[in-house]
């Protein structure tokens, strides 16, 4: 009910509508779910997700492990804590059952990122964190402040006085202060969720831009990556319930969130209260409820004399709990066998330090008994803890810790307020320590009794800490009750290991708008325009849009591949191969780090020439392939697979920077810097001369595995062009690389001169035809990382004459040198028109299969229909022993046994006398 004279935060003079389980009620503008809820009477929010017992609001904030509900307008969302939920208009919620739906419709809100250095982050705006952040301002430091909650104070009611004047009057002040200096930047709603080495923090800005009018289409939340210098914890302290017998009913609460909501809110959570507690912070609260109309009785084990509060107590323990048909508390009864009735029950069994950031970078903590609580211990360079988060529980010594005057630990401690009491006697089985998690006593008692000593295997064996709430009232509770059931001290066990997030964090706030188009970026090469004007169909290859294939109107894929192969090896065809990967190798070294990363020698390599190398791992596994070219006594080209370019710039980065930084070499990637376009065919020398004409492009003059660079002087004025004999379909060919700026004009010059050729434009699968004809392999599709250069045929790329190369050890192992080792295969089925599916399984012949485990002997890597062939093929990597030229196999496609020869690997033009062509005219 609303209490007239309370509510710091809300707004009355407007009302809203919101929904929840159907039924609708009214709230106010600065209203959590909760506090509406509260305020309109509901207690029960939610069932557990275990036992399907009632549940209500247990706690004012994130602590809250209860009332979880689901939202479905305006923005659908599972599992969200009603307690941090700020009404809007129009709001439609249900509690949960248990677990959460997430949305059948996308979710159409903007989430994004900012990042921000500061030379002091402060996380917490109570008056210990104000304090921190004014100070840190004062001496000039850019300034961070983050808060989780939309108003600063932290647990400050407003009825304090500080330095003369009220509390809020000094919030109001010192944020006035904050906010003028340009060098601060305040955050609220924000939560710091994770704490990182280096001074790195993550947090959570929860945006209001939807609860503006008209709401404006602005990002619904934001994650802040913040760099700080210095890290200042003023994250207070969490109230800790004490666990009787059925202490999870609604109606059942903290006795500090009672408070809360209602100085914050104006909401008195019941009007016949009982408090049980050993903390002196619940007597004030009592007084504070029984101030605004509510009947209150403090039950409290020590003695009430010199207590704040006044009125009518016992001295006694509550050891169980009654309720009405809903589940909802009734009454409490006393361990003396009093009852007294009730509609709500506020526990208080002391405060544990929030301490989680300080874990977060491993910080240790230490059992403190007065307080029956855990407090950073050990300092950690760059991060200060003050307040309650140290464990500094009176005003005036968090005021002293914020500005930096003294610590707990060298001012004159508050005398004791708390007895540590961990539980009640009663049925353990009804006695909940993890109110989300339906864990109780008996649960633990079963764990101890199953062997479990530590915390962290209680925590697994239980679930007790493992809900949304990550045991923010429960993992000290369970730590104490173990301890007790063990005989041993609390500070022996320790505590469970608090790990980011400090609360949940929503996937869709953690991408941002790396979602849809933008999850993975999209690249694409110089001419990406003219394929799509073309009719291309792509694939992704990396982040690269490439052209798989050209179809023609009434062609599909098949026959549209089939024409281009056919184009390539009768006529000319043209690819665009901009997407292979390229880096620009500098320095006196350069040879002497090729040497080491290639298995074959390229120091030897003479400039204008190009050679084919494989790298390996560590293992000896082939992990990419290419051409390098030489450009100078000093310079290198080399040239990696569309999918290495990234992967092997950092490859070779990791060699040069931690095992050779002797070695005086720089690596540039130039990738999208180069289009290349290969110019493949028997026509190809036609084009290139046409395209050249003062380059002499004979074999003579221009033989394979060669290049130059020259100027086209005709069609393309004064552009400079690189032209490689270079061939991944053992065909003619030529590779043209132009800058990107140029690639366009070069693209369509080649295609005008290549028209009295029929020069036909080939997509990525008719490459990998052509290339697979001939037994070239793709790393990554004929390669899986346990294939060696050897397992390829291709001994003889590795050099016997270097003394070292990455790998090169490895070629020695008898796991890489065994005969049953899978080795590159040629297959054809004996149906010449059926097309093995890639990746399928290979066995002996048989004409059944036995029932499993199979033997299996290999599998199909790559596998087309050819033109050239006239029928289908197939490569695979067969155990040896199995892939004998010649030998029948089997392969399992779809329910039946398909036969298939083993060939070699080269399928077509074995001798390689395609390469260089007809004798040239030029």
């Amino acid at each position: 009910m609303r209490i007239d004279g309370y509510g710091r935060v809300v707004d009355r003079t407007r009302t809203l509508t919101f929904t929840f389980d159907g039924e609708q009620y009214t709230g106010h503008p600065g209203d959590t779910l909760a506090s509406a809820l509260l305020a309109n009477g509901v207690r029960r929010v939610a069932t557990s997700v275990k036992l399907g017992r009632p549940r209500g609001i247990t706690a004012a904030w994130s602590e809250d492990p209860t009332g979880l509900v689901q939202v479905e307008e305006p923005f659908p969302e599972p599992m969200l804590l009603a307690t941090t939920i700020e009404l809007v208009d129009g709001l439609v919620a249900r509690g949960l059952g248990g677990r959460g739906r997430l949305a059948e419709v996308p979710d159409t809100a903007r989430y994004d990122r900012r990042y921000t250095h500061c030379e002091t982050l402060v996380v917490g705006a109570g008056p210990a964190g104000l304090l921190a952040a004014r100070t840190a301002a004062r001496r000039g430091d850019r300034v961070v402040l983050v808060d989780d909650r939309p108003a600063a104070g932290g647990a400050l009611l407003g009825t304090e006085r500080i330095c003369g004047r009220s509390a809020d009057e000094f919030v109001a002040d010192t944020m006035a202060e904050l906010r003028a200096d340009p060098d601060v930047r305040v955050l609220p709603r924000t939560t710091a969720f994770g704490h990182y080495d280096d001074g790195f923090v993550l947090a959570l800005e929860r945006r209001t831009d939807h609860l503006a009018d008209p709401p404006r289409n602005l990002s619904r939340q934001r994650v802040w990556r913040i760099r700080a210098a210095h890290v200042v914890v003023a994250t207070g302290a969490h109230e800790r319930p004490i666990v009787v017998e059925d202490n999870d009913r609604p109606g059942i609460m903290l006795a500090a969130s009672a408070r809360d909501l209602l100085h914050r809110f104006g909401v008195l959570v019941g009007r016949e209260i009982v408090v049980f507690t050993t903390d002196d912070a619940a007597h004030a609260a009592a007084a504070d409820l029984e101030a605004a109309g509510a009947r209150v009785v403090v039950v409290d084990p020590r003695s009430t004399s010199g207590r704040p509060y006044s009125g009518s107590t016992y001295r006694a323990r509550v050891v169980g709990t009654s309720g009405g048909e809903d589940g909802a508390v009734t009454a409490v009864t006393l361990d003396d066998g009093t009852v007294l009735p009730c509609d709500t029950l506020l526990l208080s069994g002391g405060w544990n330090p929030t301490v989680h950031l300080f874990s977060h970078l491993r910080g240790a903590l230490r059992y403190d008994a007065e307080l029956g609580a855990f407090r950073p211990g050990e300092p950690v360079d760059g991060v200060t803890v003050v307040g309650a988060a140290n464990g500094t529980f009176d005003l005036a010594g968090c005021l002293a810790e914020g500005r930096g005057d003294g610590t707990g630990e060298t001012r004159e401690p508050p005398p004791p307020t708390t007895q540590v009491l961990w539980r009640t006697e009663g049925d353990r089985t009804r006695q909940f320590v993890d109110l989300q998690r339906d864990s109780t006593v008996a649960d633990i008692v079963r764990a101890v009794g199953a062997g479990l000593r530590s915390v962290e295997h209680i925590k697994r064996h239980t679930t007790i800490g493992t809900a949304h709430d990550q045991g923010k009232t429960s993992g000290v509770i369970a730590s104490g009750i173990t301890a007790e059931l063990l005989g041993v001290p609390v500070e022996s066990l320790g505590t469970t290991t608090f790990r980011p997030p400090y609360t949940p964090v929503a996937f869709a706030a953690l991408a941002g708008r790396d979602r849809g188009r933008l999850f993975d970026p999209e690249r694409t090469t110089a001419l990406h325009g003219w394929h799509v004007a073309a009719g291309a169909v792509f694939e992704d290859v990396g982040q690269w849009k490439r052209p798989l294939s050209y179809p023609r109107p009434g062609e599909d894929r098949e026959a549209a591949v089939l024409r281009e192969c056919a184009a390539a090896r009768t006529g000319v065809g043209i690819l665009d191969g901009s997407t292979l990967g390229k880096i620009d190798v500098q320095g006196p070294d350069a040879g002497v780090v090729l040497d080491r990363v290639y298995t074959n020698m390229m120091s030897s390599l003479k400039p204008g020439r190009v050679r084919y190398g494989v790298m390996c791992g560590l293992d000896g596994m082939v992990i990419d392939d290419g051409t390098v070219l030489r450009l100078a006594d000093d310079r290198f080209l080399v040239m990696t697979t569309t999918g290495g370019a990234a992967p092997i710039l950092d490859h070779l980065e990791e060699w040069l920077q931690t095992e050779w930084p002797e070695l005086r070499v720089s690596l540039t990637s130039v990738t999208e810097q180069w289009a290349t376009f290969p110019v493949v065919g028997p026509r190809s020398r036609d084009v290139i001369g046409a395209l050249a004409p003062h380059v002499d492009v004979s074999n003579a003059a221009f033989p394979f595995m060669s290049w130059l660079d020259t100027v086209l002087d005709d069609g393309a004025d004064g552009v400079p062009v690189r032209l490689a004999r270079i061939s991944f379909s053992g065909e003619l060919a030529w590779e043209v690389s132009v800058d990107g700026w140029h690639a366009g004009a070069v693209w369509r010059r080649l295609l005008d001169l290549g028209a009295p050729y029929g020069i036909t434009p080939y997509g990525t699968e008719t490459m990998h035809v052509l290339r697979a004809e001939k037994g070239y392999p793709i790393i990554g599709q004929d390669t899986d990382g346990t294939v060696t250069p050897q397992d390829l045929g291709m001994d003889w790329v590795v050099s016997t004459k270097k003394p070292d190369f990455v790998g090169r050890r490895s070629f020695a192992r008898p796991a890489t040198t065994g005969p049953l080792r899978k080795q590159l295969v040629g297959l054809l089925p004996l149906d010449p028109d059926l097309t093995l599916p890639e990746g399928s399984q290979i066995v002996e012949p048989t004409d059944a299969l036995p029932p499993p485990p199979v033997p299996m002997l290999g599998h199909v890597t790559s596998s087309y229909r050819s033109a050239a062939l006239g029928r289908t093929f197939a490569l695979a990597l067969v155990k040896g022993g199995h892939g004998r030229i010649g030998e029948r196999l089997t392969v399992p496609v779809d329910g039946a046994l398909v036969p298939v020869e083993v060939t070699g690997s080269v399928l077509f033009d074995p001798e390689g006398s395609r390469r260089d062509g007809e004798p040239s005219v030029h």
